[in-house]
């Protein structure tokens, strides 16, 4: 990881690079026709999409399947912020990164933090877990805050995002419905998850899962793990009865598999892996938010002896 420093200086690089590169022609959100919206997480980005349709161009900074604590920006993505209208965060702290690279590519639109208003869950060290999309409900005050802003900065279009918004938030009504039914077909014994990172807490808390631990104990995948933080989950996988370990798309599942092995237990990945931090590329099974969510629930429900289908 770059010191802050280091960081500075490589963004600072990025600008100058994205300046002199710039003069050849103008990105394709720059003709003025639309609102010129940079998306920082593939979540956003998605919901971004939805709710402005047609009068938005979105450029997303994280791609698919990327992990986004160890993102560092593009020239490209540089030049976006500079020309944005609108700047979608997820917030509660997910983009470390983002503040100075707003300010070295000197954007001046409206930044929205898409987790106003959200109940905020809490880690160890009292730190809040940023992984708040993973509750529909919290999908929907997200979704709300993007079409205010996207309103504001686009008054013409107003009603068009409140009708984009109305329609999608039904959607994630009818999502968190299916999810609650799906997940109450699993044995109320076997509700039990370990993941890769600690990123699923809103989803089990909604949903009335446990979670036993994760891999890496931390929000933050780039955390350090110890010897005895893995023994200690083993003990807690066999005590607790676990039945399955789950490893997520964005993260290699070596150390989910070891840990696997020495408690006895079945690792769910590759095509099942969970998508956690971040979505997965166009035609996966986790492309969208609604994709991701059905994907990751079915996925559940059948490693822990429920019915998905």
């Amino acid at each position: 990881m770059l010191s802050l420093i280091s960081r500075s200086l490589c963004i600072a690089l990025l600008v100058l690079t994205a300046v002199a590169c710039g003069g050849a022609s103008a990105p394709p959100s720059a003709d003025g026709s639309r609102l010129n919206v940079v998306a920082t997480t593939t979540q956003v980005a998605d919901f971004a999409a939805n709710i402005g349709g047609d009068k938005v161009r979105v450029h997303g900074l994280l791609k698919p399947n990327v992990d986004p604590h160890d993102y560092e920006p593009t020239p490209l993505d540089m030049r976006m912020l500079a020309e944005a209208d609108v700047v979608v965060k997820n917030g509660v702290g997910f983009e470390k990164w983002l503040d100075q690279a707003i300010e070295a590519s000197g954007f001046r639109g409206t930044l929205v933090d898409a987790s106003q208003g959200v109940r905020l869950r809490t880690g160890e060290g009292a730190s809040a877990d940023p992984h708040i999309w993973h509750d529909p409900r919290n999908a929907k005050t997200m979704a709300a805050n993007i079409a205010r802003a996207f309103a504001a900065a686009d008054a013409a279009n107003a009603a068009v995002y409140e009708q984009n918004l109305a329609a999608y938030q039904a959607r994630l009504d009818e999502l968190d419905a299916e999810i609650e039914k799906k997940i109450q077909s699993i044995p109320e014994d076997r509700r039990k998850l370990v993941t890769d990172h600690d990123t699923f807490g809103y989803y089990a808390d909604r949903y009335g899962l446990t979670v036993v631990g994760s891999v890496i104990p931390s929000f933050d995948t780039s955390a350090e793990l110890s010897a005895k933080q893995i023994t200690d989950l083993v003990a807690r996988i066999k005590a607790a009865g676990v039945t399955a370990i789950f490893s997520e798309a964005s993260l290699p599942p070596k150390t989910a598999e070891a840990i696997g092995r020495e408690a006895g237990v079945r690792v769910v990945a590759g095509e099942d892996a969970l998508y956690g931090d971040s979505l997965g590329p166009e035609g996966s099974a986790g492309a969208t938010y609604l994709q991701m969510m059905r994907h990751n629930t079915d996925t559940i429900v059948a490693a822990l002896g429920g019915a998905a289908t």
